[in-house]
């Protein structure tokens, strides 16, 4: 992952593709950023599957920042949070949808003899060790309870 990241930074700045570059720069230094709290704790270097997870909660900041913006007005910053999702999903995987995500979880509670909503814990760590980066665990989290209710 992080080898993709450094390719297209090349890539970026061969093409002169600021935008691109400034995001592709954005994901280097939060994995840094990762990599030196791992250290701090004596972990080793961020693994893909972490990394997979800082850019899904990068996405989720920019997502947000984009409806901010456009509820105050400001759709030229809006546009561009947009166009910094657009890149940093390049990286992830792609993401289920809600027939898959419903069969996934269904298959969690299964796999973990969920039954009651006491039990939904169990079935999200679940998800996140098979689904990360590729499922929306908010939206998931409400199938869960729901499913278990």
């Amino acid at each position: 992952m992080r080898e993709k990241v450094t390719e297209e930074v090349k890539a970026a700045m061969k093409g002169g593709d600021k935008a691109r570059l400034s995001t592709l720069r954005l994901i280097q230094a939060a994995i840094k950023d990762r990599d030196i709290a791992n250290r701090g704790t004596g972990k080793e270097a961020a693994s893909d599957d972490e990394i997979l997870q800082l850019l899904a909660k990068m996405v989720k900041q920019r997502e947000e920042s984009a409806k901010a913006f456009d509820d105050g007005g400001r759709p030229e910053l809006a546009a561009k949070e947009r166009e910094e999702i657009a890149v940093i999903r390049d990286f992830m995987p792609k993401q289920m949808d809600e027939a898959e995500t419903e069969a996934a979880i269904r298959a969690a509670i299964a796999e973990t003899g969920a039954a009651s909503v006491k039990d939904m814990g169990k079935v999200i760590a679940r998800l996140r060790e098979q689904f990360a980066g590729r499922m929306d665990f908010g939206k998931a989290s409400g199938m869960v309870k729901s499913l278990l209710s």
